[in-house]
């Protein structure tokens, strides 16, 4: 069943290791099928090398098991009120990256004292409260809590982010780490200035609609 969905997620699995966004086991990827409403996501505690398409647990909206062998990742009944809470979103991706970990820890929001950062999130990168894991009230924190970006931080916890797609939610949060490393070594130095939100709505724009092919 979605075996293309499955090959896709297992895909973007293999992305977060290789972009220093996990250790070991943690972190996920979840996709939503558009059509039948199911979605494909990891299994827990599995490492990503051993990860395969087949290994990918698919579930529906009520975290019922729909198809697979292993349990579903500790994060499926938060990915799934995202994904009943925002018809829009058919990717969640969840990591602990350092840098935008350790804002995090400190609940502390990422500027947007980057172009990059209104590029991809059209201001700055909010902070949610804290939430305990294993039912829904990280899901309920990141849809209180991400607003209009495609990323969240959760207080003492880690990063969510979302998108139409998995790819795009994976791209989402690689460019979050990115921007969280450049922010730290900034304020290593000093104090950057942000950018106004009026050159933030342009940067943003700009990207969504006119960038790339």
């Amino acid at each position: 069943m979605l075996a293309t969905l499955r090959k896709e997620v297992w895909r973007l699995h293999l992305e977060l290791p290789k972009n220093g966004l996990v250790t070991w086991t943690g972190g996920n990827i979840s996709a939503r099928d558009p059509e039948s409403g199911y979605v494909v996501i990891k299994p827990s505690g599995v490492r990503y090398e051993d990860l395969r398409p087949e290994s990918m647990v698919i579930v529906d909206l009520s975290g019922n098991r729909v198809e697979g062998n292993l349990k579903a990742s500790s994060d499926t009944t938060s990915h799934l009120y995202v994904y009943r809470h925002r018809p829009d979103v058919n990717g969640v991706v969840h990591t602990h990256s350092p840098y935008a970990t350790a804002f995090a820890a400190l609940g502390k929001p990422i500027p947007v004292c980057l172009t990059a950062i209104a590029d991809e999130f059209g201001g700055p990168i909010p902070c949610g409260g804290f939430a305990l894991i294993g039912g829904e009230e990280i899901g309920k924190e990141v849809v209180e809590s991400i607003g209009d970006s495609r990323a969240v931080l959760l207080k003492n916890h880690g990063v969510f982010t979302i998108g139409p797609t998995a790819e795009i939610a994976v791209k989402a949060a690689v460019m979050v780490e990115d921007a969280a490393h450049t922010m730290w070594i900034a304020l290593q130095m000093g104090q950057p200035d942000e950018i106004s939100p009026q050159d933030v709505a342009k940067l943003h724009q700009r990207y969504a609609n006119v960038y790339g092919q």
